[in-house]
């Protein structure tokens, strides 16, 4: 992804980064889109091999959830399905994202 600049900020204290992607002057706005799920990818594969996670205390939203069930351990999400479940039986707070009922899967 050349020219692509990774613009990283967060919370350093307990290694909760967020990034977003900084467009290279003169890439036409559709090529700069077309290269999301690459720079997406590279920085999940970064991550994982420097025992890092793509997600956070809060969960993890639609957009990320294939790549959270690809790079975490099946062990953790089954663990955070069975809390998830403890703590929300029917599925009721914040509906859509990951796991929203622990029988079923992401759409």
């Amino acid at each position: 992804m050349p020219g692509i600049r990774i613009v990283c900020f967060g919370h350093v204290g307990d290694g909760n980064l967020h990034y977003n992607q900084s467009k290279p002057e003169g890439m036409a706005d559709a090529a700069f889109r077309a290269q999301d799920d690459a720079v997406h990818d590279a920085v999940h594969e970064t991550a994982a091999a420097l025992g890092g996670s793509i997600s956070a205390e809060h969960g993890i939203g639609r957009l990320k959830q294939q790549a959270f069930l690809q790079f975490k351990p099946a062990v953790s999400v089954e663990v955070m399905q069975r809390i998830k479940h403890a703590l929300d039986p029917l599925g009721t707070f914040n509906p859509g994202r990951l796991f929203p009922r622990t029988d079923r899967q992401p759409s």
